[in-house]
C-alpha cells in the first residue's frame, strides 16, 4: 500500500477494491464450469488428433478412417433413418434392463446392509456368481428366454444388478452406526429406517453403482444385439463388419460412447442435486 493511501483512508479502500477485482478476475470460472469445459474439450481434441493422423498417413485409414469420413457416414445413416431406429431399439432394451436389474439390486442391497443374517446368507451367492462373465451366460439366457426382446433385457438386467447391489450394500454399511441407533431409540420402523436413514446415507454409493451398471449395460446390450437381434447398435456394428463397412462400425461405436458420456453427465447432475453435501474434489 502506498504512502498516499496510508494518509487517505478512501484511497486505501479503493486500492483494496481493485485488488479484490484483480483476484476475482484471476480466479476465472468456477471449478464446476472448468470441469465441464474440460469434459467437453477432451473428446474434441482426441478427434482432431485422429483426423490429422489419418490424413497424414500416421495410421492406416483402412482400419482407422478419418473422423470426417465417419461423420459423412453418420449423416447418411441419419438421413435414411437406420441410425435412429437402431439407437432407439438399444435405448429401449437398456431402459427396461436398468429397471429390471437396478430396482431389485437397490432394494436387496439396502436390505443386506441393514440385516446381518440376510447379508450372511446372500453374500456368498453374490461372491461366487459375480465373477462369471455375463457374456458367457448369454447362450443360457437364449435357451431360457428365446431370441426375442426378453433375452436382451435380461442380459442387461443381470449386468446392472450386481454393481447396484454391491454399492448399495457398501453404502449402508458405511453409515455411521450412531444414526441407526438413534432411529431405533426413537422407535423407527424398518420402513422409516430404510427411507430416512439407510437410503439417504447410501445415495453416493448407489449413484456410483448406477453409473457402473449403465456402463456395463451398454457393453452387454451391444454383445447381445450382435448375437441375437435384428436391430440395435450392436446389430448395426456386427452387420457392418460382415459387409466390411468400417465407417459404419465406427459410427455404432461412437454412438455407444456418446450415450455413455451423456448418461454420465446426467447422473453427475442428478448426484449434485441428491447429494449436495458431497464435496467436489
Amino acid at each position: 500500500m502506498s504512502v498516499a493511501s496510508e494518509n487517505h483512508p478512501k484511497a486505501a479502500v479503493e486500492e483494496i477494491k481493485k485488488a479484490q477485482t484483480v483476484k476475482t478476475a484471476n480466479k476465472g470460472m468456477s471449478v464446476g464450469n472448468r470441469d465441464r469445459l474440460i469434459s467437453l474439450a477432451s473428446p474434441i481434441v482426441l478427434l482432431f488428433v485422429w483426423e490429422i493422423a489419418a490424413r497424414t498417413g500416421m495410421i492406416d485409414a483402412r482400419f482407422f478412417p478419418a473422423p470426417s469420413s465417419i461423420f459423412e457416414t453418420l449423416l447418411a445413416l441419419i438421413r435414411d433413418g437406420s441410425l435412429w431406429a437402431n439407437t432407439w431399439a438399444t435405448l429401449q432394451r437398456l431402459f427396461w434392463g436398468l429397471l429390471l436389474g437396478g430396482i431389485p439390486g437397490l432394494l436387496l442391497g439396502i436390505a443386506m446392509g441393514l440385516n446381518r443374517p440376510l447379508r450372511a446368507m446372500i453374500d456368498p451367492l453374490i461372491s461366487t456368481t459375480y465373477p462369471i462373465p455375463k457374456s458367457a451366460i448369454f447362450p443360457l439366457i437364449l435357451l431360457v428366454c428365446g431370441l426375442g426382446e426378453s433375452s436382451k433385457i435380461v442380459m442387461v438386467a443381470i449386468g446392472v444388478f450386481y454393481p447396484v447391489l454391491i454399492n448399495s450394500t457398501t453404502g449402508v454399511l458405511e453409515i455411521n452406526k450412531i444414526y441407526l441407533d438413534v432411529g431405533r431409540n426413537f422407535g423407527a420402523t424398518r420402513w422409516q429406517t430404510f427411507r430416512t436413514i439407510a437410503f439417504p446415507g447410501a445415495v453416493p454409493h448407489i449413484m456410483s453403482g448406477i453409473k457402473l451398471g449403465i456402463g456395463l449395460g451398454l457393453m452387454l446390450i451391444a454383445i447381445a444385439e450382435m448375437i441375437g437381434a435384428k436391430s440395435g447398435l450392436g446389430y448395426m456394428i456386427w452387420n457392418a463388419w460382415e459387409i466390411l463397412s468400417v465407417e459404419t462400425m465406427y459410427v455404432g461405436l461412437i454412438i455407444i460412447a456418446l450415450l455413455g458420456f451423456i448418461f454420465s453427465l446426467i447422473l453427475n447432475e442428478v448426484e449434485r442435486k441428491l447429494v449436495p453435501w458431497k464435496k467436489s474434489r
